[in-house]
Parts: C-alpha cells; sequence; structure tokens
C-alpha cells in the first residue's frame, strides 16, 4: 500500500506543537510548506497561555483540511523529560526551605509537562508523536524559513531543557548546534531579572524594559559585569547566583540583588524615575554586548555571510540593529515569531527536512508568508452580519480600492484606524493585519495612543510603517525590515533640536517633539521600523501609498490592535470589543468600514481588561 500511494505522490502533513512553559502555540506544514500557525492565547484570549493548544490544533487542521489520522507525525517543540531532570537537578541543589515548592513543581509536571506524549495521544487519537529539542526547534524555525541556502544559527532564551543559548550552522536541509550554554547561566533569564526589578512582568514586560532604555544611561554597566556576570570573550556567560532565587524559592531575584543597586523592586503602577531608565539602559548594553560577541564567535566557528536568530531574546529589537550595524554578517534574518510558540514551526520543520530528509527549496524573500499565517477574523468569530446585528452596528462595505482611499483620507485627518481583514499574524507583531494605524506626523499622537487607545505606559513608542523603497531615504543604514525586528536611526535632516534635554520626568520628555515623525521617533531617535512591500502586503501598502499622495510622507504608525493586559484581536468580536472599548475612530473589519461617530449608542458584551491608570 505505501509503494502506491508513493506512486500518486500524496502530500505528507506535519503538525508541530508547543506546549507547558511560555506561549502555546500550534503550526502545520504540508510538505515543508507552512499551511497555518497560530498561538494559543489569540484565541483562548488568555494573555500568554501557556496550556496544552487544543485550540490552535484545531484550527490549522481545519485550515489544512485534514483529519487528525492524516498526519504524518506530531511533533512536540521539545524534550520533557530532559526539562524535568534540570527542574528536579535545581531542586535537589537546594535547601530544605523549598520544599512547598518541590512539591508543587512535581504536582504540575507529573499532571501535564511529563505526560505530554499521553496527552497528545489521547487529544489526536494517535501514535506518530516525536520529541525533539527546544533549541533544535528555534534553530530550526530560524534557518529552514530563512532566504538562505546556508546559515551561521543563533538561538538565545531563557531556558530549554538545560540549554539558554546555541551556536549552530544550517546547509539546504540540514542542521546541527555545536556550542551551548547551559542553565542558570542565561541571558533571557539575566534580562528577566531586571524586568522584574523595574517593575515589570516576565515574558511580557522585556519589550517595555528596552523601551525605556533610551531615558537613561548605562551607568551600572561596571556594576552588573563586575557582581552578577561575567562575560567571556566568545559570548558565554557566568551568572553570579547569589543575587538570584533560582534555587530557594519561586522569584527571580533576592535582596541582595537589591541591595547591590541601592534600590527596591518598583511596584507595578509605581513611577518610573531615572533610577529605572538607568538600570534598563546598562542591561540593554550588558545585553548588546553578549549577543556582539556570540555572533562573532559564530562567525569564528562558521565563517558565514550569513546568521539567522531565534529564541525570546532574539526579538530584542535594539540589540538586534546594532548586531547588523556591527556588520559581522553580511546578511542577518530573525524569524519573526522567535518564542516558544515558534518552536512549534521549528519542530515541525526540522522534522520534515533533517530527519525525513526531503529536499529544501529555498525563498529568496523568505518561506513564512509575510508571517501572514494565522485565522481570518470570521474563521473563528462567527457570521459578520449576525454579529452587526447583534451590536447593533451601523456599517458599509466597500471594495479594497475605495477602503483604501477611505482609510488614507482619514489618517491624514488624524483619526485613528484599526484593521482586522485576513489572516492574522504569528508571532508578537502585528504587521497590518491586525493592527491599529495612525498619522506619524501628529505630536500628540503617541500620547493619545498610548493613555487612551492602548491603556498602557505613556513613554512606550510606537513603530513606524513605511514604503520598502523609501527606508533608505529617511533611515541611516536602512535595510529590509518586513517583520519589524529591528531598530535604525532617524536621519539628521529630519530631526529637531530639543532645547532641554535634562527633563527629569519621563513622561514630559516623550511628548517632546523631535523630529517631522515625532509619534515614531524614540528619545535617542530610533524606530522600530517595518518595510512595506507590495508582495507581503498590497492592501497596507496602497494605503501607506495613498497616504503619501494626500501628505507627501510614506510612513504612518503602526501598532498592535488590542489593549494592554489582552492578546492582539484574533476573530470579528474580539475586533468590535476592541473598538468599543478604545478611542478608536473607525474600524475595519474586512472589508466592511465602521464609524465610532456612528455607532456612540452602542454598548460592550464583554468584560474588558481595559484599564486607565
Amino acid at each position: 500500500m505505501k509503494n502506491i500511494l508513493d506512486s500518486y505522490n500524496v502530500s505528507k502533513y506535519i503538525l508541530g506543537i508547543s506546549a507547558y512553559y511560555h506561549d502555546s502555540g500550534a503550526t502545520i506544514i504540508k510538505d515543508g510548506d507552512i499551511i497555518a500557525a497560530v498561538q494559543e492565547e489569540r484565541l483562548s484570549r488568555i494573555k500568554g497561555d501557556s496550556s496544552f493548544p487544543e485550540l490552535s490544533i484545531e484550527y490549522v487542521l481545519k485550515e489544512a483540511n485534514i483529519a487528525p489520522e492524516e498526519l504524518e507525525a506530531v511533533v512536540y517543540y521539545e524534550n520533557p523529560y530532559l526539562k524535568f531532570d534540570r527542574q528536579l537537578s535545581t531542586f535537589l541543589y537546594g535547601n530544605i526551605k523549598i520544599i512547598r515548592n518541590f512539591i508543587y513543581t512535581m504536582k504540575l509536571n507529573i499532571a501535564e509537562k511529563i505526560w505530554v506524549e499521553r496527552k497528545i495521544k489521547k487529544f489526536l487519537k494517535t501514535e506518530k508523536i516525536i520529541l525533539t529539542d527546544h533549541h533544535l526547534s528555534h534553530a530550526s524555525s530560524a534557518f529552514f524559513p530563512s532566504p538562505f541556502e546556508e546559515s551561521a544559527i543563533l538561538t538565545i532564551d531563557g531556558v530549554g531543557e538545560w540549554s539558554t543559548a546555541g551556536i549552530g550552522y544550517g546547509n539546504k536541509n540540514k542542521i546541527t548546534i555545536s556550542k551551548q550554554i547551559e542553565y542558570p547561566n542565561s541571558l533571557g533569564l539575566l534580562y528577566s531579572a531586571f524586568t522584574v526589578f523595574t517593575g515589570f512582568k516576565v515574558n511580557s514586560g522585556e519589550y517595555k524594559l528596552m523601551g525605556l532604555a533610551p531615558f537613561g544611561d548605562p551607568i551600572y554597566y561596571d556594576l552588573i559585569i563586575n557582581n552578577i556576570v561575567k562575560i567571556n570573550n566568545d559570548g558565554s556567560i557566568v551568572i553570579n547566583p547569589i543575587y538570584f532565587d533560582y534555587f530557594n524559592g519561586r522569584k527571580t531575584i533576592n535582596k541582595k540583588f537589591e541591595d547591590l543597586f541601592k534600590g527596591k523592586t518598583r511596584a507595578e503602577n509605581a513611577p518610573l524615575e531615572k533610577f529605572h531608565a538607568d538600570i534598563a539602559a546598562s542591561i540593554q548594553k550588558v545585553t548588546t554586548e553578549i549577543i556582539l560577541k556570540m555572533a562573532k564567535f559564530a562567525k569564528e566557528i562558521y565563517p558565514s555571510d550569513n546568521l539567522v536568530l531565534a529564541g525570546g531574546v532574539a526579538l530584542n529589537v535594539v540589540s538586534i540593529g546594532e548586531l547588523e550595524r556591527s556588520k559581522i554578517f553580511k546578511n542577518i534574518w530573525v524569524q519573526p515569531a522567535s518564542g516558544d510558540a515558534g518552536g512549534s514551526l521549528g519542530a515541525a520543520l526540522y522534522t520534515h527536512y533533517h530527519e525525513n530528509n526531503n529536499d529544501r527549496v529555498v525563498d529568496k524573500d523568505d518561506s513564512m508568508k509575510g508571517a501572514f499565517l494565522g485565522p481570518k477574523p470570521t474563521d473563528i468569530g462567527g457570521d459578520i452580519d449576525n454579529l452587526f446585528n447583534k451590536y447593533k452596528l451601523k456599517s458599509n462595505k466597500l471594495e479594497d480600492r475605495e477602503l483604501i482611499k477611505k482609510i488614507a483620507e482619514a489618517l491624514a485627518d488624524k483619526q485613528v484606524v484599526a484593521i482586522a481583514k485576513g489572516r492574522m499574524e504569528f508571532g508578537p507583531r502585528a504587521l497590518g493585519n491586525r493592527s491599529v494605524l495612525a498619522d506619524a506626523r501628529d505630536e500628540n499622537m503617541q500620547s493619545r495612543l498610548n493613555l487612551k487607545t492602548k491603556y498602557r505606559e505613556g513613554f512606550r513608542p510606537f513603530a513606524p510603517m513605511i514604503k520598502a523603497e523609501a527606508g533608505e531615504k529617511y533611515f541611516e543604514n536602512f535595510t529590509d525590515s518586513p517583520y519589524m525586528l529591528k531598530t535604525f536611526y532617524l536621519k539628521n535632516i529630519y530631526r529637531e533640536k530639543l532645547e532641554n534635554t535634562n527633563v527629569e520626568d519621563i513622561f514630559k520628555r516623550v511628548r517632546e517633539k523631535r523630529s517631522m515623525v515625532p509619534a515614531v521617533t524614540h528619545i535617542d531617535y530610533s524606530a522600530r521600523a517595518q518595510s512595506i512591500d507590495e508582495k507581503r502586503n498590497p492592501f497596507i501598502y496602497s494605503i501607506i501609498e495613498n497616504f503619501e499622495k494626500i501628505t507627501g510622507l510614506p510612513i504612518i504608525i503602526n501598532t498592535s490592535f488590542n489593549v494592554r493586559g489582552e492578546p492582539i484581536v484574533a476573530s470579528s468580536e474580539d475586533a468590535i470589543e476592541c473598538f468599543l472599548n478604545t478611542d478608536i475612530d473607525i474600524l475595519i473589519l474586512e472589508n466592511y468600514i465602521i464609524y465610532k461617530k456612528e455607532n456612540n449608542h452602542v454598548k460592550s458584551l464583554r468584560k474588558s481588561a481595559v484599564k486607565n491608570d
């Protein structure tokens, strides 16, 4: 039977799964082609959902139009037995004070994490289960979809089984990891420690710490490298455990850590001060130094022109921008879903290419399809017309050309427009299909979006969308950036000189007009720019093109369509609810346009995470 099936060239599907530690997700590939991928949080509406991704699995199977029994294999992104070995060893290294945490972790592992194979078998009714390695999954997610035939590989995150970082090499359909750093020596955990110290949440606040850094000076750099972390020439690190609570509890840092910096851990809603900005600047400098040294060592081992990266730390756009400007490698590509959810993609691709020895065809752009791999609003949210009746919403349905024209006009008129159209993005960035758009020229827009639309900290910067061919005109050393994964500096001719650079109040400094596009220019004149091209997102490209005809500027603001505390919207109903609970002026839901001014009577039907604090 197998030979008969092979003669008909039957397509082979592989399902990749990540779960239980950070953001869970699922990916399905068909003969190496990525069909669908989504994070569980987008469907469950639980931010950072780490549970077994039942909803994600159901969605990707439906998108592929197959039943579980048609899968060639189901691949889990790491080895839970090795991870349990590391956790058990960590506890045994501790002392009797941690017995409660030991019992808690054992119950959790025995109930769920160790028996993940049993869970998969029960849910999918399959015996074709494969366990991979955490950092191999990250490495595979970085290399196999990349635009490179061969490349050095760098993976950096908190911790997998034992590894916290790895250096490897990919060539055609094979990859290898030759050098690794092991727990507890982790750059990801080090950065998270400072995230906690400055009052932000681990696994969601690292972006905030990075955004805070330009407001400060790295005056604690020497204190950090002389006491907390030793940095070797090859980029490997040794963490001083006396400042952390790895072995004695569930907390990240301890009193010795606070005493070293002569400051207490900031409460989540306490005021931010120059001290916190200086701390952020210092750990950002340390992080960039470590990443650059790792990259130099990778180049020594593998003298390739190319480097690919994945793992949570690869989402540090400041360090990635510096890495690219360093010219250590000629070409750099970062997996847009670099976190654990992206491990589901890497696990599936590793099995298809490396283990099953299938040929790999390299796409010169990359094979991520713009990262638009998730559901359409109507795939999971029910019929739009029924929702409009349910909410009593007034709307108009328009063709794309007319819709694009109206959006561009509204943006030029300083209105805020939310987009929920087409397949949603895989990874943490909204790239145009689940985005909030606005006018980057408006010096009040940054504060408005932070405080009244996103309901988040007022210092946080916004990203510019720019026509790909216009990037070099406005930004120094501009390169293709479709996934918004690196920073660039605005050219001097577009900057405005600031009269007073000694303002201590962070929020006052944010409101200073420092360029012709103040809403997307951070305090150090940097911007996490996204280049928009006609191939990946023709709809957004046309909006910017029309906006440019009106204003003369090919740049608009892009931020994710959600509020603080909630995942990016996925379904039609998610989009409607977020629209109703914020000061967004216009909602684009597929090809429907909905104006707030025509729907002031409409009430929210859900409990929202919106809090204006």
